[in-house]
C-alpha cells in the first residue's frame, strides 16, 4: 500500500505542513527537524504524487519534446536517441517528457501540439530545424524553450549543440591524411545551422591544407538530408564527370545513399571511393562496409537539454546558455589510403 504524507508525519511528529514545507526546500524549518523528515521519507519510502507537487509548486511538471514528423523517422534515429537521453535524465527528477511531432512545413494555421494549446507543459525541449511558423506560434504561451541541434537565427536562447566545425575538420582531415585530395562534400538543407557549419569546416581544412576549394565536388542543394538525397546527390557528382577519390557527407544517412550510388555505379568501396559519414548511427556498423564517421554523444545531448530546462524552471531565471557537446572521429572500413 502507498504511504501518505499523513504517515510520514505521525512518525516524525511534525504536521503533514511541515513535512511538505521540508519536501519542497523550504528554509524555514531548522536543519534538524528537516533531517528527521527526510529520514523518514527514506524509511517509508514515501514518493510524494505528481499532482501534489504540482499543486506546492504551480506548474504542471511536464516537459514538452517537439521535433518535425521527417526528423523521427526508423531511417533516421539520431533524434529518437536524443528523446530517450531526456526521458532517462527526467526519470531521475520531478518531471515527465511527453513528445509531440509537427510538420515539417508547419504553416501558420496548422494546430499546435496538445500540450501546447492546453496549456499543459512547464517548458520545451525542441530538437532539429523547425520552421519559423511554429516559433511564432509559441511566443503567446511564454513557454521556457531548450533547442537541441538548432539554434534560431533571431533571438538569444539556451541550446545543446555538437561541436559541427571540429567533426567536419576532424572528417575532411581524416580523408587528407590518407592521402585524397579530391574529396566531395554532399550536403541537403544546407540553411540548417549544423549543416552549414559542417560545410565550413570542411572548406576551412581543405584550406588549411592548402588544398583549392574546387565548387563541382559541393552538393549541397538537395532539400533533405536523408538516404534518397544522397543517392541523388552522388548521382549528380557522377554526372559532372568530376573526378574525386573520397567524399564527406553531411550526416549518416545521406552518406549511406551515397555509397549505395557508387556500388550501382561499379565504385568500390573504398578501393576507388572513401565515405564518411557524420552522426554514428546504429546501422552504420551493418553497412557493406561498415561506415567511418563522427560519433555525436545523442543521448548525452538529451541529458544535457532536460538538465537545462530543469535548471531554468528550478531557478525560475531564464538563461542564454549554449552548450557544445564534444564529437569524436570513428573510423570504419569504408575508407582507406589513396590508391594512386
Amino acid at each position: 500500500m502507498k504511504v501518505t504524507i499523513k504517515e510520514v508525519a505521525k512518525k516524525v511528529g511534525v504536521s503533514t505542513a511541515t513535512v511538505s514545507l521540508v519536501l519542497h526546500g523550504n528554509s524555514r524549518i531548522s536543519p534538524e527537524t528537516r533531517k528527521r523528515v527526510l529520514k523518514a521519507v527514506e524509511e517509508l519510502d514515501y514518493q510524494p504524487s505528481q499532482l501534489a507537487r504540482g499543486l506546492v509548486l504551480q506548474r504542471t511538471g511536464n516537459i514538452g519534446f517537439v521535433l518535425t514528423e521527417n526528423h523521427f523517422l526508423r531511417t533516421e534515429p539520431f533524434y529518437t536517441r536524443i528523446f530517450l537521453g531526456t526521458e532517462f535524465e527526467a526519470r531521475d527528477s520531478s518531471f515527465f517528457i511527453l513528445l509531440a511531432t509537427i510538420p515539417a512545413d508547419f504553416k501558420e494555421n496548422d494546430v499546435l501540439p496538445r500540450f501546447i494549446a492546453q496549456k499543459s507543459v512547464d517548458g520545451l525541449i525542441i530538437a532539429g530545424k523547425v520552421p519559423e511558423q511554429f516559433l511564432k506560434r509559441l511566443i503567446p504561451y511564454n513557454l521556457p524553450v531548450v533547442f537541441v541541434d538548432f539554434y534560431p537565427q533571431e533571438g538569444e536562447h539556451s541550446a545543446v549543440l555538437m561541436d559541427n566545425l571540429r567533426g567536419a575538420s576532424l572528417a575532411t582531415e581524416h580523408l587528407i591524411r590518407l592521402g585524397h585530395r579530391d574529396i566531395a562534400f554532399l550536403a541537403g538543407d544546407i540553411k540548417h545551422p549544423s549543416i552549414r557549419e559542417r560545410h565550413l569546416g570542411y572548406r576551412s581544412t581543405l584550406q588549411q591544407y592548402n588544398i583549392p576549394l574546387n565548387p563541382q565536388l559541393e552538393i549541397i542543394d538537395e532539400k533533405t538530408t536523408g538516404k534518397e538525397s544522397g543517392f541523388n546527390a552522388v548521382c549528380t557528382l557522377l554526372s559532372r564527370g568530376v573526378k574525386f577519390s573520397a567524399l564527406f557527407a553531411c550526416n549518416d544517412a545521406m552518406a549511406i545513399g551515397a555509397m549505395e550510388c557508387l556500388k550501382k555505379n561499379g565504385y568500390k568501396i573504398p578501393e576507388q571511393v572513401s565515405v564518411v559519414g557524420f552522426d554514428d548511427i546504429e546501422s552504420d556498423v551493418f553497412q557493406d562496409p561498415p561506415l567511418t564517421t563522427i560519433s555525436v554523444p545523442k543521448y548525452d545531448m538529451g541529458i544535457e537539454a532536460m538538465q537545462l530546462i530543469r535548471s531554468t524552471l528550478e531557478n525560475k531565471m531564464r538563461t542564454n546558455k549554449k552548450i557544445i557537446v564534444p564529437v569524436e572521429l570513428v573510423v570504419r572500413q569504408s575508407t582507406a589510403p589513396f590508391a594512386r
